[in-house]
């Protein structure tokens, strides 16, 4: 009987070590890997996304890394249909493939499938994003309370990203982004195995705080200053980014601004592990359970 083909999905919190392993199990069964993480795509951004190295780069073939541009736009649409390309061209030669990242929607969209969006008109996205800068989260988050209510009572009200992107669509259409979501599963024809990766929040942000000193001691500042003039623009409304734009624009000093994304990137590893803990089709292991995992997923196939 042939096996069926199957994804191996690496999930988990910013810097608890995926990357790594989605290479050795990669590796281990001769594969690909599809990226599911909402930044790494982008070309101009680097240090601040923590990508694989170019080593690593090399060592397996990687896709939704350096895929496209800050100025293209990118959304969980987007990527369901670019992952599911690139899963049918692996698929053509390989039964299996690992797809790795933290972006919870990603990876709902290439599982189960996205209701489509109309596409909406550059100048709200960029009439949002100002009013923003010149207001703060505060102001957003009461905008969205106040125009989508049913988004505002459920969904993550302190990441801007979403915030911006349902009143976007509500001021486009007129209707909530909750009634876009699809109620129905779509049937893949492939198998999806879930690993998610955890650790003791303690240790989880001993290694955020030294990843965000080693992004620094890489250059994260003089990558920050060279997009300012693109400071506006959806791809950069994150963290690492943000925190360093207010810095120069002198809300911060330096050190504050390292404090503060050390703290906005804990907060997103909060979320992250909350979204994720919902998925109950998702094994956990520790980080350094690799051969574990390789036998869980050996005794899978």
């Amino acid at each position: 009987m042939q096996t069926p083909n199957t994804c191996i999905i690496i999930v988990g919190p910013t810097a608890v070590g995926k990357t790594a392993l989605a290479i050795d199990l990669a590796s281990h069964v001769n594969t690909e890997i599809i990226s599911a993480d909402s930044r790494q795509c982008f070309r101009e951004l680097g240090v601040g996304v923590a990508k694989p190295s170019a080593e690593q780069l090399l060592s397996i073939p990687h896709h939704f890394i350096n895929s496209h541009s800050i100025h293209e736009e990118v959304n969980a649409a987007i990527f369901e249909k670019y992952a599911l390309q690139a899963a049918e061209k692996i698929f053509s030669s390989r039964n299996r493939l690992v797809m790795v990242g933290g972006t919870g929607l990603y990876i709902k969209a290439f599982t189960e499938g996205m209701d489509l969006i109309p596409p909406i008109a550059a100048a709200i996205r960029n009439d949002l994003v100002h009013s923003y800068e010149k207001n703060g989260l505060h102001w957003l988050q009461e905008q969205v309370r106040t125009i989508d209510p049913a988004f505002y009572e459920t969904g993550e009200i302190k990441n801007p990203q979403r915030l911006l992107r349902a009143l976007e669509v509500k001021i486009a259409t007129g209707n909530s982004i909750r009634s876009f979501q699809r109620k129905e599963r779509v049937a893949r024809n492939f198998r999806v195995i879930k690993i998610g990766l955890e650790l003791p929040r303690e240790l989880l942000n001993d290694r955020i705080h030294a990843r965000v000193d080693q992004m620094m001691k890489d250059g994260l500042e003089d990558e920050v200053k060279a997009l300012k003039p693109y400071q506006h623009i959806n791809a950069l409304q994150t963290v690492g980014y943000r925190e360093m734009f207010d810095h120069f624009r002198g809300l911060y000093n330096l050190q504050e601004a390292v404090n503060q994304i050390k703290t906005n990137t804990r907060q997103y590893a909060k979320r992250q592990m909350t979204w994720f803990k919902k998925d109950p089709e998702i094994n956990w292991f520790a980080p350094t359970e690799t051969q574990a995992i390789i036998h869980f997923l050996d005794s899978s196939s």
